[in-house]
């Protein structure tokens, strides 16, 4: 009996032990690489790897197990914030319900294909798993143009919910559904509940931030919902959501201020509904695309959409016949009901119509809608027979134009928030128009991962402290290099500032002067560097290149060498130029390959006897349509003496998925400028592919001219209420239309040569499209 006992106790101690060894098992806390592969050699389905609190460096992970639907297999983190995966790490899963939860992929980039990948390799994938509350936040490989892919979904009835993905600046889609065989296909996966953070204009295609498909297999049904996400401030491209496959759903999205558009780019049956986009006015923000088949556009709301053609707010576009796969499918079957856009400024219906896109849409209704703009008469586009849509109940405002009256009523809105805080009818005229939103809306705090901080992580000007500069060789140079990003810097007299070196400017810097103009003279080839981060803001100062060494090739501004990642900003005010002359080619901006502005802007600044160019953003070649600046503003400036070009500005290439360049050119004096022997066969102003250029208000005295090469993407291009004197005028080619205005030939008779200001008998004054003076304006 006594034996029995004893066997008994030993039993349950020899129970107890293993039963405490499976439960440290099962939530293993693992601190290597080498105890994560190991952990995974025993695991079982409902047991978890936990990795512990600190950096992971380079850590190449695969999550390869076979859970059960019942009981899944976990990889999780011992405190979600507290754990990341820096430097060259990735994740690879491989296998059935897996789950993983909480990792954070920061400081670093991915060295292969793909930062979190739903396959093995060629044969092994996952399915029926869960990405969930998982981040990647600014996780970009630091060469521009190298491509990769942060989020790769393969298998089938996997869920990606509820992550942060924010911040990729390098080619390549943010989040993609691969159809690349014949097993991905009916894959019903579910995207839901992410937050999809901002990611900067790329300047090229591939920026898109979802992708569903290719053309190669965009026949073939994906199945794949998408719903309740954020898209906040996506701009990477034209197609924010590039769907490419069959049978997908869009539902509930908010995209905010976000450029670009919803495309059902190819595939057919797509069903987009309940959507809500905000653009708030920023420039190239779009709603929904509209090609191929059987599409679905219900009950959709937008407003405050700036977008242009292919942009815009709504786009049913024009296809080829009998067309290839990765060309346009005509419109057919499309149902287009019950969607309200309230101040959206562009309609676009046969879209992209050509030689080439000439199939018309065919057998689509477009019902019950609302389009309404008070402020604008001209938003719908109509560019080719709008017969095969049955165009019925549909409201306009009373000052609409360009569209048949046939299936529309003029009605005066009242408007007012409803309970979402969005500007919508009070009432209509009759019952069922327009999008009733259904349900919860997302937001910030309803998407991503609830414990990951959604912050502006991009410094802006003026936001820091104020630096007062004393005169002194490099005092600049010094208060430069000791900033923080948005600083202020002061200097505090009109000269002594001599800078032997040259000046990076690695985050956001101001640098201005606190009364009269101070001049900045440099003994080096630059005076500043933009290296990647770096944005820089100039005021009131006087630039004098008399120091500089005698070097071809000679710059006050240039950015990086090498890849720029990030974009950045330029800004000039009130500045002064000259004595850039020391050698046959001193520019003022030289920019490098792969490098991106967001905006340039030269205000109210003077340019004299410069032997090189001011600004020349053509160093980018390719049909990607890839360029060196999305904005670029020069008003009421002077530019006199100049041998080289004012501007060229150049996007090659024939690819239609960028929104710029946009070029602002108002109230400028060109004088003696593009006469060098440099600049023999050239212009003051050469424009390549670029997007919209409106060049007005200015004077050509004794100059080269406006050369402009437009091809595809319908660019807006005009000039207008300018004067030649003893000047080439514009030359046009390419295949797009343009708009040459009022121009004149007078003798501008300039009060004096220095201000450039008009006598008061000048046939140019008030003559400009604003009733000022043609030419500098009065300050």
């Amino acid at each position: 009996m006594k034996i029995k006992i004893l066997f008994c106790i030993l039993l349950s101690i020899s129970f107890y032990a293993c039963n405490n060894n499976a439960s440290k098992k099962n939530n293993s806390i693992i601190s290597s690489v080498d105890a994560f592969n190991e952990a995974l050699k025993t695991i079982q389905p409902g047991d978890s790897i936990v990795l512990s609190k600190g950096i992971w460096k380079d850590a190449e992970l695969l999550f390869e197990a076979k859970g059960t639907k019942e009981k899944p297999i976990t990889l999780t983190v011992e405190e979600k914030g507290a754990t990341t995966l820096e430097g060259a790490s990735y994740l690879r899963m491989a296998g059935e319900y897996l789950v993983v939860s909480g990792l954070v992929f920061k400081n670093g980039f991915t060295p292969t294909s793909e930062v979190i990948s739903f396959k093995k390799d060629k044969n092994n994938f996952a399915s029926n798993s869960r990405l969930t509350e998982c981040v990647i936040d600014n996780y970009s490989n630091p060469e521009r143009r190298e491509q990769d892919y942060w989020i790769g979904i393969y298998g089938k009835n996997n869920r990606i919910d509820h992550n942060h993905i924010e911040g990729k600046s390098n080619l390549g889609v943010t989040m993609a559904v691969r159809l690349n065989s014949k097993e991905f296909i009916e894959n019903h996966h579910q995207i839901d509940h992410n937050y999809f953070g901002p990611r900067q204009t790329l300047g090229s295609n591939g920026g898109e931030t979802l992708r569903i498909g290719t053309s190669h297999h965009s026949l073939s049904n994906s199945n794949t919902i998408v719903e309740h996400n954020y898209f906040d401030r996506c701009a990477g491209e034209l197609e924010i959501i590039s769907s490419k496959s069959c049978q997908n759903t869009y539902r509930n999205n908010v995209f905010f201020e976000c450029r670009g558009t919803l495309t059902m780019r190819h595939g057919n049956e797509t069903n987009v509904n309940n959507n809500v986009f905000i653009g708030n006015g920023v420039p190239s923000t779009g709603g929904i695309r509209v090609i191929n088949g059987k599409q679905t556009v219900e009950n959709n709301y937008a407003i405050g959409l700036t977008g242009y053609r292919f942009g815009g707010a709504l786009v049913v576009m024009n296809g080829v016949p009998n067309s290839p796969l990765n060309r346009y499918f005509q419109v057919s079957d499309a149902k287009i009901k019950n969607n309200t856009f309230i101040n959206c400024d562009y309609i676009q219906l046969c879209a992209g119509s050509d030689a080439e896109r000439s199939a018309t849409p065919i057998n689509s209704v477009m019902h019950n809608n609302i389009f309404y703009n008070e402020n604008k008469d001209d938003s719908f586009t109509v560019y080719d027979d709008i017969t095969g849509i049955d165009f019925q109940n549909n409201l306009i405002s009373p000052n609409t134009k360009g569209i048949s009256k046939n299936g529309f009523t003029a009605t005066k809105l009242v408007l007012q928030k409803n309970n979402y805080g969005l500007l919508a009818p009070a009432t209509t005229p009759t019952p069922g128009l327009g999008a009733i939103i259904k349900g919860e809306i997302p937001s910030k705090e309803t998407t991503g991962a609830s414990w990951y901080p959604k912050v502006n992580k991009t410094a802006s000007f003026n936001s820091g402290k104020t630096i007062h500069v004393k005169p002194g060789i490099n005092t600049l140079f010094d208060a430069v290099k000791n900033s923080a990003p948005g600083d202020i810097i002061k200097l505090t007299a009109q000269d002594g500032y001599l800078q032997t070196k040259t000046i990076e400017i690695k985050h956001p810097i101001t640098i201005s002067t606190s009364s009269k103009k101070s001049t900045i003279t440099f003994e080096k080839k630059s005076l500043f560097d933009i290296l990647n981060g770096g944005s820089l803001k100039l005021n009131n100062l006087i630039f004098d290149g008399k120091e500089a060494p005698d070097y071809a090739g000679n710059a006050v501004i240039r950015t990086s060498k090498y890849s720029m990642n990030k974009n950045y900003k330029l800004l000039i005010d009130n500045c002064d130029f000259k004595n850039l002359n020391i050698n046959h080619s001193y520019d003022v901006v030289k920019v490098f390959k792969n490098t991106m502005a967001d905006t340039i802007s030269i205000t109210n600044a003077t340019f004299k006897n410069i032997t090189g160019n001011i600004l020349s953003l053509d160093k980018e070649i390719g049909e990607n349509g890839i360029f060196n600046a999305e904005f670029v503003i020069l008003k009421n400036n002077v530019f006199s003496n100049i041998d080289g070009a004012v501007l060229n500005l150049v996007r090659d290439g024939r690819d239609e998925s960028t929104f710029g360049p946009f070029l602002t050119f108002d109230h400028n004096v060109l004088d003696n400028v593009g006469h060098g022997k440099r600049n023999k066969n050239k212009k003051s102003i050469s424009l390549v592919g670029v997007q919209n250029a409106i060049i007005k208000n200015s004077i050509f005295n004794n100059s080269k001219g406006i050369q402009m090469h437009l091809v595809v993407g319908g660019p807006i291009a005009k000039v207008h209420h300018t004067n030649f004197f003893k000047s080439e005028k514009v030359v046009v080619t390419g295949d797009q239309k343009y708009e040459i205005g009022t121009i004149w030939s007078l003798d501008p008779k300039f009060e004096n040569m220095e201000t450039y200001s008009l006598t008061n008998n000048s046939e140019l004054t008030n003559k400009g499209d604003d009733n000022l003076d043609i030419g500098i304006l009065k300050k």
